[in-house]
């Protein structure tokens, strides 16, 4: 783990792994994160933590990401923290019309999931508007060079072999 920082980043999504993943990503660059499972939820914790910055999911049940910045807006302090939005939504009916409307008056800052944990933290750094670290690009890029590598004797491979390979990789 990196040097602990001194920001906190508010991650408010309704998917258990996703919250996960994304924790990791911000913890793994030395961030302290907060976690919310809907947008009421993500209220109370922006509230009480006041982050640094808020990434929250568009379309969540019980209070929708919209309804949460909406909310965030009448508020003087809160209103001043960025907005990151992390959806799988931005081009379905579900969540592309909120989409437009946040992009357009308000936080304009959207990824679309799923997301590289590298571009997810460059992108919360820059709202931040700290240096980035590499850190998160090199765990990428190593990660990028053994997929490729894996993939290229794969190709290769004896057909039986590799069936074997996999079968011990299961069993772990």
């Amino acid at each position: 783990m990196a040097d602990q920082l001194d920001k906190t980043v508010l991650v408010v999504d309704d998917e258990p792994d996703v919250v996960r993943f994304l924790q990791m990503a911000l913890e793994d660059d030395g961030f302290t994160v907060v976690t919310a499972s809907d947008g009421l939820e993500g209220l109370e914790k922006a509230r009480k933590f006041k982050p640094d910055l808020i990434s929250m999911d568009l379309v969540m049940p019980k209070h929708s990401g919209a309804k949460m910045y909406r909310e965030l807006q009448k508020d003087k302090e809160l209103k001043k923290i960025p907005v990151l939005i992390v959806t799988g939504h931005a081009h379905d009916e579900l969540g592309k019309a909120d989409l437009e409307e946040l992009t357009m008056s308000g936080p304009g800052i959207y990824l679309e999931k799923p997301v590289k944990p590298a571009n997810y933290v460059a992108n919360v750094r820059k709202m931040l508007d700290m240096p980035e670290t590499g850190q998160a690009e090199n765990k990428l890029d190593d990660q990028d060079k053994l997929k490729e590598e894996l993939e290229s004797l794969a190709k290769d491979a004896d057909p039986e072999k590799l069936k074997k390979i996999i079968d011990e990789l299961k069993k772990k």
